[in-house]
C-alpha cells in the first residue's frame, strides 16, 4: 500500500476513533437521560430513550464540529445541523426499533438492549454523517450547494 493510499485510511480511522470517543460522551448523556427519566421520573422507556437520544444528538453535533471533522461541506450551520439531525432522527428510529425488538420480543433488559442498539446506530450515524456532511465528495458538495472541483 502506498503512502497516498495509507493517509486517507489513517485519517478515516482517526476520525472514526475520535467519533467513537465523542459518541461515547454523547452516549453517556443519552444513557443517563434514559436511565434517569425511566427509573426516577417513571417515564416509559421509549419516551426516555427519545429524550436521551435527542440530548445526545446535540452533544454529538457540537463535539463533532469542534473536535473531529476538519472539512464541512455545508457552510450554513443551521442547514448542516438540520441534515445532521435528519441522520440522527433516522438513527433514532433505528435505535428505538432495535430497543423495542430486543426488549419486547427478545426479552432483554432495556439497558442491555440500548447497548446493542447504540453500537449499531454508532456505525450507521458515522458512515452517513461523514459521507454526507464532512467529506469532500460530489454528494456532500451538492447537499452543501458547492461545486465539486474536478481536479484535485
Amino acid at each position: 500500500m502506498t503512502d497516498a493510499n495509507r493517509r486517507p485510511r489513517q485519517k478515516l480511522l482517526a476520525q472514526f476513533l475520535s467519533y467513537v470517543a465523542v459518541g461515547g460522551t454523547a452516549f453517556v448523556v443519552d444513557f443517563g437521560v434514559l436511565y434517569f427519566l425511566t427509573e426516577h421520573l417513571g417515564v416509559h422507556y421509549l419516551g426516555s430513550a427519545t429524550a436521551g437520544f435527542l440530548t445526545g444528538l446535540v452533544v454529538n453535533y457540537l463535539l463533532c464540529i469542534v473536535l473531529i471533522f476538519d472539512f464541512r461541506a455545508i457552510d450554513k450551520a443551521a442547514h448542516e445541523f438540520g441534515l445532521f439531525a435528519v441522520i440522527g432522527i433516522a438513527g433514532l428510529l433505528l435505535n428505538n426499533s432495535l430497543l423495542w425488538l430486543l426488549t419486547e420480543l427478545a426479552g432483554f433488559h432495556y439497558l442491555a438492549s440500548k447497548l446493542v442498539a447504540a453500537a449499531l446506530v454508532l456505525i450507521f450515524n458515522f458512515t452517513l454523517r461523514r459521507q454526507l456532511l464532512f467529506s469532500d465528495n460530489r454528494l456532500a458538495r451538492r447537499l452543501g450547494g458547492r461545486k465539486f472541483a474536478e481536479t484535485r
